[in-house]
């Protein structure tokens, strides 16, 4: 079993409940399983998935009265969301740490009959598809988790064709299926599908929405709601433009990435390593694939962005911090990566003192204008935890 970096252990000890939030099948229920080595309690685990199981919590209130001397656990608590509006004065009857753990696969906000503030209850611990750092002891290269992503069946199949055929299962159950439970969205599956390869042909572009919607004859708002419910559900990123405090034209349209590379190279039909390097879409991969790496080591403080003029001067992944840009980082799938003059112009106006170039190799040197080029593992195990120890 590859062991899970998280914050589990510190935050039951804080706060009496923690919601381990991600998308399906990252290792959520997994990780709720090694509780017992945080907690003197007994445990009790319940699946909002199973009816039996949400049949023990219809009574919601008298269920959480006669179990204050235990760890309990609720995985998908989505599917369960009343329990929400009960656990605000059961938690302040009996305020103690590490009383309480949820799991979910909808950011709250989206799932209706949410509507109960836990604010300063609950703490919010974010769970990822397998990080590059979390993988770096054991036997699986950078390149085999590009390809395959971090989701751990995928990651860790006997071959590559094996990865596929798991990752097929999970995107055909998680369209036709599990969307519709979670959202009730009104995308049938069949356009729900075009929409996704179409997403894989445009990673990292820009989310023009009107454009997906007369390819598939529906209209801009259906395809801005669907694109919500799929960043609710944590499988996509949607990345915010920076364009505070600028007299420059910019642009202010978000760009949409599909989180897990693995889930990206089934939409586009790669599905070895050697197809990938050769495809149209490695350019946008790989920056995806980066931006995710380094968007699961940064702390809630630190928000990411992307700069971009209409002129075309750009910054891949500008990181802010206070409000103030902190970090500017170029993506390049190169050997012997070189910036345009836009990256330059792009530098001058954010007036970061931290900028990077991360491309595809391993030494680490700076360049005449004084910006380091570095490999990302190197820049995920060393760099960006050293920085952020300066904020």
């Amino acid at each position: 079993m590859i062991q899970r970096i998280t914050e589990l252990e510190t935050l039951l000890s804080e706060f009496p409940a923690v919601a381990i939030i991600g998308p399906r099948q990252v290792g959520k229920s997994t990780l709720t399983r090694q509780a017992h080595q945080f907690t003197s309690l007994e445990i009790v685990y319940l699946d909002m998935e199973s009816e039996s199981d949400r049949a023990v919590v219809e009574n919601t209130e008298f269920f959480l009265k006669s179990v204050r001397d235990k760890l309990i656990i609720i995985d998908e608590v989505q599917f369960f969301p009343k329990i929400f509006n009960a656990l605000r004065p059961e938690i302040d009857a009996h305020r103690v740490p590490g009383r309480f753990i949820l799991t979910g696969s909808a950011n709250p906000a989206l799932v209706k009959g949410v509507s109960e503030s836990l604010a300063g209850r609950i703490a919010y611990m974010s769970l990822y598809p397998l990080s590059l750092l979390e993988i770096q002891a054991e036997k699986i290269t950078l390149q085999d988790h590009w390809l395959r992503g971090g989701f751990p069946d995928a990651l860790l199949a006997k071959t590559d064709d094996g990865s596929y055929r798991w990752m097929n299962n999970f995107v055909q159950s998680f369209i036709h299926r599990d969307l519709q439970q979670l959202f009730d969205t009104n995308l049938s599956t069949k356009l729900a599908s075009t929409l996704w390869t179409m997403l894989a042909n445009n990673n990292g572009g820009l989310m023009v929405s009107e454009n997906y919607a007369r390819a598939l004859g529906v209209t801009g708002p259906t395809v801005k709601k669907y694109i919500q419910f799929l960043e609710g559900a944590y499988v996509l990123r949607v990345l915010q433009p920076w364009f505070v405090n600028s007299n420059k034209r910019l642009v202010k349209t978000p760009k949409v990435y599909i989180k897990d590379s693995g889930m990206l190279h089934y939409f586009a039909n790669v599905r070895k390593f050697d197809k990938l390097v050769t495809n149209v879409i490695v350019g946008s991969s790989w920056e995806g694939y980066v931006i995710e790496e380094i968007c699961k080591q940064l702390p809630d403080y630190v928000v990411p962005y992307f700069y971009r003029t209409h002129h075309g001067a750009e910054i891949d992944l500008l990181l802010v911090v206070n409000n103030t840009p902190w970090m500017s980082i170029e993506i390049k799938h190169s050997l012997s990566p070189k910036v345009g003059i836009g990256f330059h112009q792009s530098i001058d106006e954010m007036q970061t003192k931290l900028n990077y170039i991360i491309y595809t190799g391993e030494q680490t040197y700076q360049t005449k204008e004084g910006y380091v080029v570095m490999g990302l593992m190197q820049f995920l195990s060393d760099e960006i935890q050293e920085k952020l120890k300066e904020v």
